[in-house]
């Protein structure tokens, strides 16, 4: 349980820390506003998988240039942590973009369909009811 708590202490840390440094220190003008959303650290603590999003990005082709552009700063991002860091190693960083707002859109739309879908059928059933009872 240990081991657990120490890598999600991990995680979280270095999510708040990318965040800070990708706002204040990346000056590529390809990255815009970009949510670190999670952090996933493997047990040995020797790999970091990074999920980011961004507003700006809706193309599949924008989020493999935002991916790219992110792994390859990777190393000046991992050096920036190592410097405030006191641990042994700090982990070699993997972005992802994460399709979290994407899936939530689509699943808000099939959510708001279905609703609609069930407000027809009730008023198809309740119509006919009304209209033998007069």
């Amino acid at each position: 349980m240990r081991a657990f708590a120490r890598e999600v202490r991990i995680a979280d840390h270095l999510r708040e820390r990318l965040a800070e440094l990708i706002r204040a220190e990346m000056r590529d003008p390809r990255i815009g506003m970009i949510s670190v959303n999670d952090v996933r650290v493997s047990r040995d603590l020797s790999i970091a998988d990074v999920y980011v999003s961004a507003l700006d990005c809706k193309t599949t082709e924008g989020q493999r240039a935002l991916e790219d552009v992110l792994n390859h700063a990777a190393g000046f991002l991992r050096t920036q942590i190592a410097r405030g860091n006191t641990m042994r190693t700090t982990p070699k960083l993997r972005f992802h973009f994460d399709e979290v707002w994407a899936r939530g859109a689509q699943l808000d739309a099939l959510i708001d369909r279905a609703r609609e879908a069930d407000r027809a059928r009730a008023g198809a059933q309740s119509d006919p009811q009304a209209e033998e009872t007069p």
